[in-house]
């Protein structure tokens, strides 16, 4: 794989330094390594593969003259919307944690597992990461659905704190030690909050409803039925989802399960009796997709309940941004 020019917008957040971890581990093919970040990080050092660099401010000519070929950024919505133009028209292909670009038609929405090809249909030089919650229900739905056809989707997630970055995370332990917390609009430290994200006209949240328009613009497919219920719950990281479906067509439970384990990085944890199953705890710090309790719906002809975890920082963010931009590599798109 040739060497690439390659930045980190967002160098410092929880993202960035999982961004860093994640093309360490992988031996990403780096010649060039800026990073960026706030105002108020700049100036930071920071390790990477054995040399210090030192992160710098994020202007609007960060990517004049540098010949950058890919820019990861995680640097928020408003950051994306205004900086990740600037950066492609730059030359620089730019793959996108945020949900600034996620729905625009000229912009691909991709989990490489599931719909590679859509690297190359970009048209603004800009490449989209899904929400992490959608990211790890692709894996598994995408082998399923192509098998079996899905016709109705009923997702209820129970998402860890590090989604909401730091402050997320030291809420929950201030919070366990009985000290006042305000990040979250109810304490989360041994508590449920129904409530990801802003509320919308129709009841639910933003989050709810990027699982919903996500799925349908990844699987290519806008007939899907789908509801979902998004939780934070107080686990520091890992996210769960309990993932019912209803097929078009019947199946054999045992195929369906071999079906799961086919999936490139997709792992079934599903051994009831050994009290088996995927736990956000045991599965933390790792880039595959975790599948258990895997079961008949009984109340549907053609149903199925699936329990699916993850790392939501790593596969849910760092991890598919990385494997977007070693693919656009491998199509030789920079």
């Amino acid at each position: 794989m040739k060497k690439v020019n390659l930045a980190v917008v967002g160098a410092t957040g929880m993202v960035g330094r999982t961004f860093l971890k994640v093309l360490e581990e992988r031996e990403f093919p780096i010649n060039d390594l800026y990073l960026f970040s706030s105002s108020k990080s700049a100036g930071k050092k920071v390790t990477f593969a054995g040399k210090e660099y030192t992160v710098e401010e994020l202007t609007e000519d960060s990517f004049t003259g540098r010949n950058i070929d890919i820019a990861l950024f995680s640097a928020g919505g408003s950051t994306s919307g205004k900086f990740a133009p600037i950066a492609a028209a730059n030359g620089a292909l730019v793959v996108d944690n945020s949900s600034f670009w996620r729905m625009d038609p000229e912009v691909p929405l991709v989990v490489p597992e599931v719909n590679p090809e859509a690297i190359k249909e970009h048209k603004k030089g800009i490449i989209a990461n899904p929400n992490c919650s959608t990211i790890q229900a692709m894996l598994p739905l995408k082998a399923l659905h192509d098998k079996y056809t899905i016709k109705r989707i009923v997702y209820s997630t129970y998402q860890a704190v590090s989604g909401s970055g730091v402050k997320g995370v030291e809420d929950l332990e201030e919070g366990s030690k009985g000290n006042p917390t305000g990040f979250y609009p109810h304490p989360i430290a041994f508590n449920c909050l129904p409530h990801i994200d802003s509320f919308l006209d129709n009841g639910y949240t933003k989050e709810e409803m990027k699982m919903v328009n996500e799925t349908r613009k990844i699987l290519c497919d806008d007939s899907i039925r789908i509801t979902a219920t998004t939780v934070r719950v107080p686990v520091k990281n890992g996210h769960s989802e309990s993932i019912n479906l209803e097929f078009e067509k019947d199946f054999d439970l045992d195929e369906l399960v071999a079906t799961l384990a086919a999936m490139e990085n997709v792992v079934v944890v599903d051994n009831p009796a050994e009290n088996l199953y995927p736990t956000a705890a045991e599965f933390s710090d790792r880039d595959e997709v975790f599948v258990g309790r895997i079961r008949r719906d009984f109340s549907v002809d053609s149903g199925i309940n699936l329990w699916v975890v993850a790392d939501n920082i790593r596969k849910g963010a760092a991890t598919n941004a990385v494997q977007i931009a070693e693919k656009a590599i491998e199509m030789e798109l920079v």
